[in-house]
């Protein structure tokens, strides 16, 4: 079972810098971004999630019903699954835009990127579906953009900068408007289901 540190937190400053540079004219993952905040995580060191072949980031919120799924799916696969060694495992909980943005600003980076989360695309709850980065959902898109620039995919932006990124959804039931914890019936049976997908996917060809 693999486990790693979050990464440290930024700099005081690193709000203004944002800022200054979400006003300037330049492409999104250009050569201005990537010289002007590399240092934000150099200055820290390179976190293992960065330096390993494979990273699973499991994102949701467990206080609120099946948007906790994929949580769950990292806290079963590491409880039951070997887990290879090039592979990370880490659950994002409700932070994974920083972990993609530092992955942006990172020297080195994983060769595949797998995002698991729940999903709401008309399908049959407890369903498993494998969703391109440009197909993300309204309500899912936000997840995965910069506050400074609410339009952005930093999943597309790591696909440029040639990662792979997959995303392994999981169609959920009704989600609660206030904190309830739990997952329902078909969500839960899903669990094993998506742990064998990337078993299956990932533990045997890299």
């Amino acid at each position: 079972m693999n486990k790693v540190a979050f990464c440290s937190g930024a700099e005081p400053d690193q709000g203004v810098r944002l800022r200054t540079w979400a006003s300037a004219p330049h492409g999104f993952c250009g050569e201005f971004l990537i010289g002007y905040m590399r240092d934000l995580v150099e200055d820290h060191g390179t976190p293992e999630f960065c330096r390993k072949a494979l990273l699973i980031l499991g994102c949701g919120n467990v206080l609120f019903g099946d948007d906790g799924f994929g949580c769950a799916v990292i806290e079963y696969m590491q409880a039951r699954r070997e887990v290879p060694e090039y592979v990370c495992l880490l659950d994002a909980g409700t932070g994974v835009r920083k972990l993609l943005f530092t992955l942006l600003l990172s020297a080195a980076r994983p060769a595949c990127v797998l995002i698991v989360d729940a999903v709401d695309v008309g399908r049959t709850p407890g369903e498993l579906v494998e969703i391109r980065p440009s197909e993300l959902p309204v309500t899912k898109s936000d997840d995965f953009a910069m506050h400074e620039l609410p339009s952005s995919n930093l999943l597309e932006e790591l696909r440029t900068c040639g990662m792979e990124v997959r995303i392994l959804g999981c169609q959920t039931g009704p989600l609660p408007d206030q904190i309830c914890p739990g997952m329902c019936e078909p969500v839960e049976a899903a669990l094993p289901k998506a742990v064998e997908w990337i078993a299956r996917e990932y533990f045997t060809r890299l």
